[in-house]
């Protein structure tokens, strides 16, 4: 079976250097870039790879404007890297693309689970049979579980991976409420950690994708001091 493969991007060769061998030695298979240029070039050249690893601040092109360029046209998973002093960089990057972020310095237990949960989610969303379509229609919403697409009154929309997983949570639950520990527990597959902001950015940018309106949704409705929901009755 082939490995799984993981792109490492830092501008910090050390880094690199000890991420790749921690991933190696998990059974996955290390690409390696030192800028955001080169993580573009090595996705161009890899079609295959399932993860990439980006650091925010990097020289020619940082990891920020990398998502962006990513987000163009790849629903890929990003796990950003992160120093403390860049709190507001990891709400950005959680608001253009990023599923997840790691903060330095981090354990490289805490990464290889996160790197795990990241992995196990994309494949299980698409896993299912291919002998299997099912589509769930809410309002203008139609969600195809085999082929993981949503539109919205007949319109595509390009969803991130964890995005995409938090809409299929809701479309398959329509008028539950979920707390945001609830969802990140699902979607991440990990522990709650930094919950309320992870969860509250993810579903503020689905809003911006799927509501005419986002500061009054029609669709994902906030349960004051509860959690969220995504209305069924339209």
């Amino acid at each position: 079976m082939d490995k799984v493969k993981i792109l490492v991007t830092d501008d910090d060769r050390d880094i690199v250097r000890a991420i790749a061998k921690l991933l190696e030695l998990e059974g996955f298979e290390a690409v390696k870039a030192y800028d955001g240029l080169e993580a573009l070039e090595a996705l161009n050249e890899h079609d295959d790879i399932k993860l990439v690893i980006i650091d925010i601040m990097m020289p020619k092109l940082d990891g920020l404007s990398a998502i962006m360029k990513i987000r163009e046209n790849r629903n890929i998973p990003v796990l950003l890297l992160s120093a403390k002093s860049e709190d507001s960089d990891k709400v950005l990057g959680l608001s253009i693309g990023a599923d997840d972020y790691i903060t330095k310095p981090y354990s490289p237990s805490e990464l290889v689970a996160r790197v795990k949960a990241i992995i196990r989610r994309y494949t299980r969303l698409g896993s299912e049979s291919a002998n299997k379509t099912e589509t769930i229609t809410i309002g203008g919403l139609v969600y195809n579980t085999r082929e993981k697409t949503l539109t919205v009154d007949g319109e595509p929309v390009k969803l991130t991976a964890k995005e995409l997983s938090i809409m299929e949570l809701f479309m398959k639950n329509p008028g539950q409420i979920f707390s945001a520990e609830q969802i990140y527990t699902r979607v991440w597959n990990s522990d709650a950690f930094a919950v309320d902001n992870t969860v509250m950015v993810h579903i503020r940018h689905l809003r911006e994708k799927i509501e005419i309106n986002p500061r009054e949704p029609k669709y994902i409705k906030v349960v004051w001091g509860i959690g969220y929901k995504l209305e069924k009755n339209h």
